[in-house]
């Protein structure tokens, strides 16, 4: 079984290079790596609509891609990750795995291969200061008809320590991302509250207790025991809140959805600049 080891320094293989600009320093993905129930249960939600090329912006340590890749029949995954300290774990993860790039540095359609079919982002969107500049990347690099899969933090009230620590910028309401993703020429196929029961977690850690890190053994313990019937009660009733939004839209045609003078936004004719923060 592959363990992350920050001291393992290997050649990276890459599409483009453009220099990661900081280091990641918090400790949540070493804890959600944990969450392999709840990995499982957003794959199975995103699969139908994941093509056989695709990107991952934001990998991580590679927690979603390595079970992306057991799940969901891709013939190619890019991943795109912008932390110096991460890269390495990354490279030795799929260093034998040829379905697997990886870019380092800030995702920028014109350093990504042409023919993309979807691009995903888990736990990713909210660390992204200008996300609807990046949402306008996002369709520029995709194929028509292409989807863009998203797992974000919900609810705007429920924003605390924790999410300062790990350098969110926000939290979503359906409304708010709807509307980003309709700007810039997106149709929503699926757009969903999930994790009922995450929001008590949440609240109970971020807002009441004031914490800034996830314990691996508490991540663990409600992937065991909640994760596995919580995924079943709603797959077959939506709840009217959770901690997180899960969203599957597509690349509409020009002709369809909204204007392009709708679409336009604040950053029509700008250069535009992906900013992750991560603590």
């Amino acid at each position: 079984m592959w363990e992350s080891n920050a001291k393992d320094i290997c050649p990276l293989r890459s599409l483009v290079v453009e220099s990661a600009s900081f280091a990641y320093v918090s400790t949540e993905l070493h804890a959600l790596a944990e969450a392999k129930n709840y990995y499982r249960w957003v794959i199975r939600q995103f699969a139908p609509f994941i093509g056989k090329r695709v990107i991952e912006v934001g990998a991580g340590i590679g927690t979603f891609a390595g079970s992306l890749l057991n799940h969901v029949a891709v013939s190619e995954l890019v991943l795109v990750e912008p932390s110096a300290n991460l890269l390495p774990l990354l490279q030795r993860r799929f260093a034998k795995d040829p379905r697997v790039k990886i870019v380092p540095g800030y995702f920028q359609p014109i350093a990504i291969p042409p023919g993309i079919d979807s691009i995903v982002l888990v736990n990713v969107l909210e660390h992204i200061a200008e996300d609807q500049a990046f949402l306008e990347d996002a369709r520029a690099a995709l194929i028509p008809g292409g989807t863009l899969l998203l797992l974000v933090p919900a609810l705007p009230w429920l924003f605390g320590s924790l999410d300062q620590a790990f350098g969110h910028y926000r939290r979503y309401t359906k409304t708010a991302l709807a509307n980003k993703l309709h700007v810039v020429g997106f149709d929503i196929i699926h757009l969903a509250y999930v994790n009922l029961l995450g929001i008590a977690g949440w609240f109970l850690t971020g807002k009441v207790f004031g914490r800034t890190t996830l314990k691996s053994g508490y991540v663990r313990w409600y992937d065991r025991w909640v994760i596995p019937w919580l995924s079943r009660l709603e797959g077959r009733w939506e709840p009217p809140c959770g901690q997180s939004l899960i969203v599957i839209a597509r690349k509409c045609d020009p002709a369809e959805g909204a204007s392009s003078e709708d679409r336009k936004g604040p950053h029509a004719g700008e250069q535009t600049h992906t900013v992750l923060r991560r603590r």
